[in-house]
């Protein structure tokens, strides 16, 4: 066999997993000059020949180097120092809406390099618990399927379903609370697919091998999905500081096991001194693991907690509270092993947004929602969800406390709201992990699409 021949096809068995598109120079110099277009950005042969029975390749793209041999594909993983969030603020015109805007940053992150023609497309959101508004307008969800119809994908929307009592906890309920939040095929012009299953049980098993996790448990129909796009609504967490891109793909896409497993390391415990008897904890408990003693006092069954955290806002009295000593360090550590998890198979294959819009307090879990604690600011992209994570504080903590809000003359300009809300937690754990594992990085360049125009 030729070395053209070896060449064509060693990319033809090595790199099927690539999505590629394979220039061979006409004259076949020495160089073996040939580009191979893999996720985003072109790679390019810099040197080519055989050794014996083998046949190697060595592709350089600028920040990663592919080596590709009979034994197999090594490949160095992304060493850029910065990465790209582009930014799109909430002014618009006549001419410029905030839809066109909204498509203006899809196109500018590179959305048709993520996505290929038939890809079945996952697209991860919160459908906002019932009774909570600050969830991500359901316009804005149909402007990007539109936009991946064009692309000739099949997106749904999806989330898994929770491990709390609440509107959201098995498939039929879930189903009804989405579409009663607006999130109908007839509004948003793609299903809805609960990723777990009915209750939660439908999940894929994802070996990680991590610190905290060596087996990760994901929705099942986001692990079979083609491509994944993570849509979050940018807010303050009582558990991990803020929730983000990584909380959305790290927690959202986890099977009620998945969940578990996360919140596993939380106890929380009951302030005696505090707790008023009113029984609101007791009610809300969906794993029957709160009680009241003969003194009127709550009480946690340690054996039946899950973790969930649920309980901690639910006391109208502050009587409940987090062992803060090593317990949120480990929760938002396996958050960000989970999302390596859901990536691991769509590494090239995702995209993530999010929208700081309605920034609330806490999650939107609840069946409502605090005043937003900064005025509306935009929605950033990505394909870094560090990045756009660590962009996201940055935008957020950069502008003033909204007037009226729960932080409203507690923290100034400049000042770290998330930390005004929740002074025991320390979000940047999170953000450390990732980069650690190898998710992404925390630094980034701001791309305003008012500075592209």
């Amino acid at each position: 066999m030729s070395t053209k021949n070896i060449l064509q096809s060693e990319i033809s068995r090595r790199c099927a997993s690539f999505r590629r598109e394979i220039l061979l120079d006409r004259n076949y110099k020495k160089t073996y000059p040939f580009v191979v277009s893999q996720g985003r950005m072109p790679l390019e042969i810099i040197q080519a020949g055989t050794l014996g029975s083998r046949t190697s390749l060595s592709l350089s793209s600028g920040n990663e180097i592919l080596l590709l041999e009979e034994r197999g594909i090594k490949r160095r993983r992304n060493t850029m120092t910065t990465s790209e969030v582009y930014f799109s603020d909430l002014r618009s015109s006549m001419k410029r809406n905030l839809l066109t805007k909204l498509g203006e940053l899809l196109d500018s992150a590179g959305l048709e390099n993520i996505v290929s023609s038939r890809d079945l497309v996952a697209l991860k959101l919160h459908f906002g618990e019932k009774g909570n508004t600050a969830f991500i307008r359901p316009v804005f969800i149909r402007h990007i399927v539109d936009q991946l119809h064009s692309l000739g994908a099949f997106p749904f929307l999806t989330d898994a379903n929770t491990l709390y009592a609440g509107t959201r906890g098995n498939s039929v309920s879930h189903l009804k609370t989405a579409i009663e939040n607006g999130f109908a095929f007839s509004v948003v012009n793609a299903p809805v697919i609960i990723a777990d299953g009915l209750r939660g049980a439908a999940y894929a098993s994802v070996p990680i091998n991590q610190e905290h996790v060596e087996i990760a448990y994901i929705g099942r129909e986001i692990v079979e999905a083609d491509a994944l796009i993570s849509l979050a609504h940018f807010k303050g967490h009582e558990l991990s500081g803020f929730g983000g891109t990584i909380k959305n793909v790290g927690m959202g896409c986890a099977a009620r096991k998945g969940k578990l497993q996360q919140h596993s390391d939380l106890s929380p415990k009951v302030k005696a001194k505090k707790c008023v008897g009113c029984g609101e904890c007791v009610a809300h408990c969906s794993h029957e693991a709160i009680s009241l003693s003969d003194e009127k006092k709550a009480i946690i069954n340690p054996e039946k907690c899950v973790g969930c955290g649920e309980c901690i806002l639910i006391c109208p009295n502050g009587a409940i509270d987090i062992q803060w000593s090593k317990d949120i360090a480990i929760f938002q550590e396996k958050m960000a092993e989970y999302t390596f998890a859901v990536l691991k198979n769509k590494r090239e294959k995702s995209l993530f947004i999010n929208f700081i819009t309605q920034v609330s307090p806490a999650c939107d879990c609840y069946g409502h929602n605090d005043a937003p604690i900064v005025p509306d600011i935009g929605i950033v992209a990505s394909t870094d969800p560090v990045a756009i994570d660590q962009a996201s504080v940055d935008l957020v903590n950069r502008h003033d406390p909204a007037q009226g809000s729960c932080i409203s003359g507690r923290v100034k300009t400049g000042e770290d709201k998330f930390r005004a809300l929740y002074p025991k937690i320390d979000w940047s754990i999170q953000l450390d992990h990732a980069e650690k594992i190898g998710l992404g990085t925390r630094k980034y360049e701001l791309i305003s699409l008012e500075k592209k125009k």
